[in-house]
């Protein structure tokens, strides 16, 4: 797994693209230049998973756009990514960690050491 190593749109999209089926193509370049900290995991020379911290720029940092390949789900990769994130996060300064997921999720981030709470949510588009 490598920390914020240089990743182009064209490798990121792919990874979307297969991953969810209604991506449509994203500039990423512009969300990694407001980002903490990303983690990527490969296969050789392919991109099969990311995860995204963007921090308040004080104690808190929140993990964004956890992404497993297909071809690579329920090996661990995830939970892996998202740990690695949680450390990398803690060595940078913050002291908390946010995600938001679906309820379906709850186990997956549980296994990544984050405890359910109540939060609240605001469309704004």
């Amino acid at each position: 797994m490598e920390v914020s190593e240089p990743l182009g749109d064209g490798e990121l999209n792919a990874l979307f693209a297969a991953s969810w089926p209604q991506h449509g193509h994203t500039d990423f370049a512009a969300r990694l230049r407001r980002s903490l900290l990303w983690v990527a995991a490969f296969r050789g020379d392919e991109l099969v998973g990311w995860v995204n911290v963007v921090g308040d720029g004080g104690v808190h940092a929140f993990v964004l756009d956890t992404t497993v390949h297909p071809s690579v789900r329920r090996q661990g990769v995830g939970v892996r990514l998202v740990r690695r994130a949680a450390d990398e996060a803690g060595r940078a300064g913050a002291r908390w960690l946010h995600v938001d997921h679906g309820e379906h999720l709850t186990g997956f981030y549980e296994r990544c050491g984050f405890a359910p709470t109540a939060a609240g949510l605001r469309w704004l588009g």
